[in-house]
């Protein structure tokens, strides 16, 4: 498979999976705008290492809880590359505490940018991609968007509104050469996962061993982390022709967990 003049539009990817998905893009002739915050120095160094598969690379530091920034990304994406042809929504952020507790301001982030911000860029890539009637939209889910967990209130409203904007984005786009879907991974060892822990910790009274062996993967029958680039490789597939009928799918990769 080769993507060799298409342009991708990542958020969320100064690490873990978006980083891993813009790796995997760039690595099939993608040219690719990353997203996020993080070390001025070491994001340098994650676009350079991308710009060397020979693409065109750049990064874009919008706060995706913004839509004016959000919008500015977009058509900066669309100015330089000359359209974005796939789009991955992966921003996302967690906060652990009990409902009665949650912070307002956590919860009107994680919305913000857990789900509002695939509506925002939706909305700007979807007329281009129309326009030559192609397109991906991956969304980022989580395991989170078809069961519950407890003291994440605010993460799980969130998937499980992804999930169905991704459903509504497919049945809107069915004939416009554009598919949508989400991924749904369970527990990724990734910096998300890594920053929760202390959370998690002090909410349930356990140990960093117990949170990572009782809470988390207690719900993967695998007994083991999904890997960034095991979601890459699936978002990689479905940039291909050959998933050009899959759309609205919500494609879980949990290690068993949704299967119970």
């Amino acid at each position: 498979m080769t993507l060799k003049g298409k342009s991708a539009v990542v958020t969320g990817s100064t690490s873990g999976i978006g980083l891993a998905i813009a790796r995997a893009l760039a690595g099939q002739g993608c040219n690719v705008m990353i997203n996020g915050f993080g070390d001025p120095g070491a994001i340098e160094t994650e676009r350079a290492a991308l710009a060397a598969h020979g693409v065109d690379a750049r990064h874009h530091g919008a706060d995706m809880s913004k839509p004016a920034e959000i919008a500015a990304m977009m058509a900066e994406a669309a100015a330089a590359f000359g359209n974005v042809d796939i789009l991955v929504n992966n921003a996302g952020i967690q906060f652990v505490s009990p409902v009665e507790d949650f912070p307002l301001e956590k919860w009107d982030a994680i919305l913000a940018i857990n789900l509002s911000s695939a509506f925002h860029t939706s909305r700007a890539a979807i007329p281009g991609m129309k326009a030559q009637r192609w397109g991906r939209i991956i969304n980022t889910a989580s395991a989170h968007s078809l069961v519950a967990s407890p003291f994440k209130s605010a993460y799980v409203a969130a998937k499980h509104g992804i999930a169905g904007l991704t459903k509504t984005l497919a049945l809107e786009l069915a004939r416009h050469g554009i598919t949508a879907n989400c991924i749904s991974p369970g527990y990724v060892w990734s910096p998300l996962v890594e920053k929760q822990i202390p959370d998690t910790m002090a909410a349930r009274g356990l140990t960093r061993e117990q949170v990572i062996g009782d809470v988390l993967l207690a719900a993967q029958p695998t007994r083991e982390f999904v890997t960034v680039d095991q979601v890459a490789a699936l978002a990689l597939f479905l940039c291909s022709d050959a998933a050009a009928q899959i759309t609205g799918a919500n494609m879980s990769m949990d290690g068993g967990w949704t299967a119970a």
